[in-house]
């Protein structure tokens, strides 16, 4: 993986071969170096391509740190597209992915207080609960978070699978986030099935202001959404997403495959700037964050 922004001359310079001053072994952002070595703290440019370590991809994708008084929430989306615009192939992402994109995609759980997805997502990916994991357990520890991130399932309707992993055996509850017209019995066999049921909404669906507002007085602030498509669109439309953390994959796949963002276009279109740009064999990892 190499580090493409920002791009400077020396970024130039070290694209086309030439000596910028470094051998480009540094951290990232003044991060970590990998194995504890490596060039000086502040590099802004890694021109090498290598693995780098979970601690590099974590101070990488950080949060951004809370401001004085009760921390905001922060509503990051992670989502996949190829060239032409799909962000599926079959029905899932997980064919247009890489093995460095799910790397990213754990890392930007571990970081996650809670992960919002929609019950469609978790209809077609098959969602399970996330785990624990030992690399992250100090970190998490000493931000307050728990051994993994809670999952919080966006559903109008409640019409989900309580058979699922998701709900029979998490490590934290799952959330399931409806309106408050949603069905009495169908919110009784949520709860039943063991899941955490949050009222976002006046009427049968979830209002996507509402829903972070609900989160975060549970004291989730690091919000992190998978998607799917339609569920972002909501939230683009209801100008809640703070960042896009979005791999472009190097496939065609024509078709009719969704976008990354559905239903209803804005009515003047959102401008967020890019933060980070790394790539690795075609695919581009990029951060951009609201203007």
């Amino acid at each position: 993986m190499r580090r493409l922004f920002p791009v400077t001359d020396e970024t130039a310079a070290r694209a086309s071969g030439g000596s910028a001053g470094d051998d480009g072994g540094g951290a990232a952002e003044g991060g970590p170096a990998a194995g504890g070595s490596g060039g000086a703290p502040g590099d802004l440019v890694d021109l090498v391509d290598r693995e780098w370590s979970l601690a590099e991809l974590a101070f990488a994708y950080a949060y951004p740190a809370p401001g004085p008084g009760d921390p905001q929430p922060w509503l990051r989306a992670n989502m996949v597209s190829t060239l032409d615009g799909a962000a599926q192939h079959d029905g899932r992402s997980q064919p247009i992915s890489t093995a460095t994109d799910m790397r990213i995609f754990g890392t930007l759980r571990a970081l996650a207080d809670v992960v919002i997805v929609g019950a469609e997502t978790v209809r077609q990916e098959g969602y399970r609960p996330a785990r624990a994991r030992a690399e992250f357990a100090g970190a998490r520890a000493a931000a307050g978070q728990g051994p993994a991130p809670a999952i919080a399932v966006i559903s109008a309707s409640l019409d989900l699978d309580y058979d699922l992993p998701l709900f029979t055996s998490p490590l934290v509850p799952t959330l399931v986030l409806t309106g408050a017209a949603a069905a009495p019995d169908r919110k009784a066999a949520a709860e039943k099935a063991g899941a955490q049921v949050v009222i976002a909404g006046d009427g049968v669906g979830v209002d996507p202001v509402r829903a972070v507002q609900a989160l975060a007085g549970l004291g989730h602030t690091r919000l992190l959404t998978e998607g799917g498509p339609r569920l972002l669109g909501q939230l683009v439309a209801a100008g809640v997403l703070d960042e896009l953390c979005l791999t472009i994959s190097p496939m065609l796949t024509a078709g009719d495959a969704q976008r990354i963002a559905g239903g209803p276009s804005v009515a003047v279109p959102k401008r967020f700037e890019l933060v980070s740009l790394l790539e690795e064999e075609g695919f581009l990892f990029s951060r951009y964050r609201r203007a």
